[in-house]
């Protein structure tokens, strides 16, 4: 893709060239990978506390104001084009992303269904109202979490050494975040680890675009409540109500779906495809080299 071989160009630097700019000692550090993807963590993280559960339209406005913050630290800190979020393309990114994501979280409830795990009803709660609340809240949490550990942190720990030392600490970490989480445990932090952080992690290396990422996030997140299903340990209010039965190893148990065995193995298996991809389009980026 066209956006690959720009973020590419945009981190070198040339012969005897500083590798961070002038500015002095502080400048340098915040136009090091660690300096602006900390900065930009700080900035973005801050709008996601302060909208993330807000009423009405606000965790959307959080999300804008989101972008907009990642663009101000990427373009006047980091001092770095930002491709990834351009608007060109963006809403045919988010719909691919947005089937893959709906895709993933239907066939796994399915099959869960299918060998006895779930079984759904409809909850009678007001569509419209419903519906809603699910897109605002999961549009916010889906842009903010995507511009901090896949527009800062894979790429920033990407440009420090190599694409596949990012998407293996990034995906740690996301998966370490949720252990937080309502009915969290170690093997749900591993399960998030393993079929969201590398995921969307594959995900963004394959595209080069937060918004095909932040597609599959948000359509993955909604699906998943629409149904009733608790979001990592959060039960929101849905279309359905779930009853489950048998192996918390098969329904994920009170975490969710999200710690079942279905979604980690088709996760691992998208992801593995998701690479592969990447690697043909010359989206792996090797270990810089320490500069003599």
């Amino acid at each position: 893709m066209g956006t690959t071989s720009a973020i590419r160009n945009s981190a070198g630097t040339g012969p005897g060239e500083d590798r961070y700019g002038g500015g002095g000692r502080f400048g340098r550090i915040a136009r090091s990978p660690l300096g602006w993807m900390l900065a930009g963590m700080v900035g973005v993280g801050l709008v996601s506390a302060l909208t993330a559960t807000g009423p009405g339209p606000v965790p959307v406005l959080g999300a804008v104001a989101a972008v907009a913050v990642y663009w101000l630290v990427m373009r006047r800190v980091a001092q770095r084009p930002t491709p990834e979020i351009a608007r060109s393309g963006a809403a045919r990114e988010a719909l691919l992303g947005g089937g893959i994501g709906l895709g993933f979280i239907l066939v796994s409830a399915l099959l869960i269904t299918a060998f006895g795990g779930y079984s759904f009803s409809w909850a009678g709660d007001g569509f419209l109202s419903v519906v809603r609340t699910a897109v605002v809240v999961q549009i916010g949490a889906a842009v903010t979490e995507e511009l901090l550990f896949r527009g800062l942190a894979l790429q920033a720990l990407e440009q420090l050494w190599g694409s596949r030392a990012a998407i293996v600490i990034t995906s740690l970490f996301f998966g370490v975040a949720h252990l937080g989480a309502p009915g969290a445990n170690a093997w749900s932090g591993v399960a998030i680890a393993l079929e969201a952080g590398v995921l969307l992690g594959a995900a963004f290396l394959w595209r080069r675009t937060i918004w095909f990422v932040v597609g599959l996030h948000f359509a993955w997140n909604t699906t998943e409540q629409l149904l009733g299903i608790p979001v990592s340990g959060h039960a929101p209010e849905g279309l359905f109500t779930v009853d489950v039965h048998g192996s918390a190893l098969l329904t994920g148990g009170s975490f969710g779906l999200e710690a079942s065995i279905m979604p980690v193995l088709m996760g691992v298996a998208i992801a593995v495809s998701m690479l592969v991809r990447a690697h043909r389009n010359g989206g792996i980026k090797a270990p810089r080299r320490a500069s003599r």
